[in-house]
């Protein structure tokens, strides 16, 4: 559907202002279904910040997992936002295993809106789950692939803080479509406003807030971003405070990254789990699906289930380009003009075409930039312009309940497991639709948004049969966390 279609129809009606907390009577920028969902899945976020902020007073005795509480609270903290309404929860909840928990986000929109509710992202939120344990971005010249970070776009290296999770932290606060804050030390300011603020100092030492803040740090931080080219930190503080900051907006990242790690969120309880360890057994259908993502449909050659000295993360770490065509439902190709705040996200308007990894190697504009580029990388851009990170399939299935909506690539074109399969499976054996093609998805295929570096050598005309594709979609719903075995 064109976007033209998509605004008319109400599933972005309105472009509002959303300049601060005053501006939030205006706020109606996202359709009636698609705010009601939000407003239910807020409430859970309020209810677990506030379960969680009880353990404060009674904290555990053990520093890890006071770094590991730390990060959750910082995670379900609403007001570490531009105007104190998002978490970074609103993208990444456990019912969904730590990703989009909105059905008519992901079915419509695909992409989630920011603080600011009247800008969305270009992509789909990706997991939480198991991001700790994805390797520090390197170049395996054996290969000849990137392989690690965190992000669709590996912008998220771990190069500075040795871990792809803490620095993926680091990018949402500031980036203008997300939580929107104009500088980090804004993020550091809120918190040290918090109730977990003594229990902050507890851990990372009494200098993690001894700042001395502007007299207008409220007005600094309640003003989305971007800032101005001409003022790129706007909170103006000494050299040795903005040091301070710096350092503790690390140690926030770093908190953020323990909790990701936990057994809370990263905790290998899928029906896949318990049949390796002898607890279960797979069903008929399930090890035929098993048998098939290893062998014909080859999916285990890029989503590993491991091997010798490895843990079954189901992705290799690497970038691919699979071909998936632009999804016409994200509102990012509308972000075209300024908005209330003179910001335009997306210049480019309808013409945009995600680059992937290769823009990031190539220093080109990213929406928000939370690890330095290795300029000795740069060699490798232009074979990755057009890949994205290969995705554990860990929890790709998680849902809170089975008519709930689950999007899938990179750009949330997909929207069922089946019709991912059916894609990797007839790419390149069924025709290109032609507009408004009502076969689109079963028939056709739209072209892909950009053929660059496209995977021509493993996917798209694989001959499964359709109970082929259900066999593999039913074992990859045994990857969902959370499973208890019988007995």
């Amino acid at each position: 559907m064109p976007i033209a279609a998509i605004l008319a129809a109400g599933v972005v009606y309105a472009a509002c202002s959303a300049g601060g907390p005053s501006a939030q009577k205006g706020d109606a920028s996202l359709s009636p279904a698609a705010q009601r969902e939000i407003a239910q899945v807020e409430a859970e976020i309020d209810r677990i910040e506030a379960s969680t902020l009880q353990r404060v007073a009674a904290p555990p005795d053990n520093q890890v997992q006071q770094v590991e509480l730390l990060g959750k609270l910082l995670l379900y903290d609403k007001q570490l936002s531009v105007n104190r309404n998002e978490a970074c929860t609103l993208c990444h909840m456990p019912e969904t295993g730590f990703t989009g928990p909105v059905s008519e986000l992901n079915r419509t929109t695909g992409s989630y809106p920011g603080s600011v509710r009247t800008r969305f992202s270009n992509r789909k939120p990706q997991t939480h789950s198991y991001a700790p344990l994805a390797p520090v971005l390197h170049f395996n010249r054996a290969q000849g692939d990137m392989v690690g970070g965190n992000f669709w776009d590996m912008r998220a290296t771990g190069r500075r803080l040795g871990n792809p999770a803490a620095e993926q932290a680091q990018g949402p606060p500031t980036n203008p479509v997300e939580m929107g804050l104009p500088d980090s030390a804004c993020a550091v300011y809120r918190a040290s406003q918090r109730p977990y603020r003594g229990m902050f100092e507890t851990v990372w030492g009494k200098q993690a807030f001894a700042i001395a803040w502007p007299r207008n740090v409220d007005q600094v931080c309640n003003t989305p971003g971007p800032p101005t080219a001409a003022d790129p930190l706007p909170v103006h503080l000494s050299p040795l405070d903005r040091g301070r900051a710096a350092a503790t907006f690390d140690q926030m990242a770093q908190s953020i990254a323990g909790y990701e790690a936990s057994a809370e969120v990263t905790p290998f309880s899928s029906k896949y789990d318990a049949v390796q360890g002898g607890k279960a057994k797979f069903t008929a259908q399930e090890q035929a699906g098993y048998a098939l993502f290893r062998g014909k449909a080859r999916c285990n050659e890029c989503h590993r289930d491991g091997g010798p000295g490895e843990e079954p993360m189901f992705t290799d770490f690497t970038a691919s380009n699979i071909g998936t065509p632009a999804n016409p439902r994200l509102p990012y190709y509308a972000e075209n003009r300024p908005d209330a705040q003179g910001y335009a996200a997306n210049p480019a308007g309808r013409s945009y075409v995600d680059g992937g990894v290769g823009v990031f190697l190539a220093g080109g504009a990213v929406l928000s930039r939370p690890s330095a580029v290795d300029a000795r990388w740069a060699g490798q851009a232009a074979g990755n312009m057009g890949r994205v990170r290969v995705p554990t399939l860990r929890n790709v299935d998680k849902r809170p309940y089975p008519a709930f909506v689950k999007a899938y690539g990179h750009n949330g074109y997909f929207t069922s497991l089946k019709a991912i399969v059916h894609y990797y499976n007839t790419r390149d054996a069924l025709p290109r639709c032609k507009a408004n093609d009502p076969g689109e998805g079963k028939t056709c295929w739209p072209a892909p948004e950009t053929t660059q570096n496209m995977n021509t050598s493993k996917m798209g005309r694989l001959g499964l049969t359709d109970a082929e594709e259900d066999a593999i979609v039913a074992f990859m719903k045994t990857l969902s966390d959370g499973f208890t075995p019988v007995g």
